[in-house]
């Protein structure tokens, strides 16, 4: 019956910090008063949403001289669209609704801030009846059968 003593504990195994506790400022100040080495490392872009490292035409696109930017609609396009649409007597916010697109869009159009996208100026273009593209801009859309 000497196994069996009431008084002694026995610890199979005791848990070490967590890595939460190890790594928090008053662990680190604790183990530099003890003398321990504590090694500290700046990680890159810590706490950011880059997942991958530099390409190698960084270097390439930084010495690249000219602007590279999207080309616009043309003012002409523009007016012509803030022409037609008041013709028919139609708002911004009532072409955008016969059209399916934002009320922005529109604007974007008129104001020649937007990248051109041929499915909005044909819908556009059919729904003022001015052509928008090509050589006759601003000529009335000949109405032909759609052909499928």
């Amino acid at each position: 019956m000497a196994e069996s003593d009431w008084d002694t504990v026995t610890v199979l195994r005791k848990k070490g910090p967590s890595a939460a506790q190890a790594k928090s400022k008053q662990a680190i100040l604790a183990a530099q008063r003890r003398g321990e080495d504590v090694e500290t490392s700046k990680k890159w872009a810590a706490g950011q949403n880059k997942q991958h490292s530099i390409t190698k035409n960084t270097a390439k696109l930084d010495r690249e001289t000219e602007e590279l930017h999207h080309d616009r609609v043309p003012l002409e396009v523009g007016k012509v669209i803030q022409q037609g649409r008041q013709s028919k007597g139609l708002t911004q916010k009532d072409l955008a609704t016969k059209i399916n697109e934002k009320p922005q869009v529109i604007a974007d159009y008129e104001c020649g801030r937007a990248i051109p996208n041929n499915q909005v100026l044909g819908k556009i273009e059919r729904a003022i009846s001015l052509k928008l593209r090509g050589r006759d801009i601003g000529k009335p859309l000949e109405a032909g059968p759609k052909g499928k």
